[in-house]
């Protein structure tokens, strides 16, 4: 199915993006090799580089959701190519902010070129991001309407911090409840899925229950496939990952299942309670979570916001072929190994 979505939208959403990021042709040029790193065009040479970094699920999801709500999805590339952009400069402030050394197989921007280096190529990924969004003004949409759009991402913009924000500060604090974690990916994670889902939407349609119900159906789908990356995170196939299983586990990192099991695993508790770390305390933290049967708590909880997104993408009530391929992504999504 991907690959059917890739033919459809990809080429013109890379060339969308592709340009956003060249229309500042006063950048270095190995300034602009961080920057086209980090969006996987390039190795660290500055090379074409070829292999998947990353599978744009986010703007994929905004021309879905504009076409299946009776829109032009070309006249929603800026927009795409906006979220995609802001979406990639988080990933390079969150991989220095969790002291990520690997993303996606290959070093992460601040481990090759430092973290001074690598703030500042997030910081001209987010400016790009909004130079991308203006663009919305030779889309032909209306400006209240563009306005709108402007606002839904400023407010995502500052759900992203709040979310990593408490996301660093769980890893310090000695009790998470899941309701706290839950609002700090709907932050952190699913704000910019529902933002892509409702300015879909926004691009397309004045009706409000519509819009709604495609923010409605981006923001569970976006708790859900966080959910499954906190699963991915400690069961996942690194081989298919890209990501040491052990990782969150070293960086005790409060995922769903981990704060589960530290409510009723005294080992657990115990083990996160060491100064430090290693191969032999994730062996055991593994069994621990294994012994309360934490990976099915957490499978629970993935699949309750799954159903839920698909009770709001009824309500939505999405037409034509894209709103087959919208279901089938979200299918995709819930079963993905990586």
């Amino acid at each position: 199915m991907l690959p059917q979505l890739i033919a459809r939208y990809f080429s013109d959403l890379d060339a969308t993006l592709r340009e956003m990021v060249d229309s500042h042709p006063k950048l270095p040029d190995d300034f602009a090799v961080m920057i086209r790193y980090a969006m996987g065009w390039v190795n660290e040479h500055g090379n074409p580089y070829n292999k998947p970094t990353g599978k744009r699920i986010r703007p994929l999801l905004l021309l879905l959701c504009t076409e299946a709500s009776g829109g032009n999805w070309r006249q929603a590339l800026p927009a795409a190519a906006a979220v995609e952009l802001l979406h990639n400069f988080s990933l390079i402030h969150d991989d220095i902010e969790d002291d990520s050394p690997t993303r996606h197989g290959r070093p992460t921007v601040w481990k090759l070129w430092g973290e001074a280096n690598a703030i500042n190529a997030g910081d001209a990924l987010f400016t790009i991001s909004f130079h991308a969004l203006q663009k919305l003004a030779q889309s032909g949409l209306q400006a209240e309407r563009i306005l709108e759009i402007w606002d839904v991402f400023n407010q995502t913009t500052i759900e992203l911090t709040r979310g990593q924000h408490l996301d660093m500060r769980f890893e310090h604090q000695d009790s998470v409840s899941v309701d706290e974690y839950l609002s700090m990916i709907a932050g952190k994670s699913a704000a910019l899925v529902s933002a892509c889902s409702r300015i879909g939407a926004l691009v397309t349609t004045d009706n409000q229950s519509t819009i709604q119900a495609y923010a409605d159906f981006g923001l569970n789908l976006g708790i859900a496939f966080q959910i499954r990356d906190d699963i991915l995170g400690i069961w996942g196939d690194p081989a298919v990952t890209g990501k040491s299983a052990a990782t969150d586990i070293l960086s005790r990192k409060k995922s769903l299942p981990v704060i589960y099991a530290l409510a009723k695993s005294e080992a657990l508790t115990e083990i996160y309670a060491r100064e430090t770390l290693g191969d032999a305390d994730v062996t055991e933290a593994l069994a621990a979570l294994e012994a309360v049967e934490a990976r099915t708590y957490t499978e629970s909880y993935e699949e309750q916001y799954y159903e839920a997104a698909l009770r709001a993408i009824h309500t939505a009530d999405p037409q034509g072929e894209a709103a087959d391929w919208l279901m089938q992504l979200t299918r995709t999504l819930f079963h993905r190994d990586r």
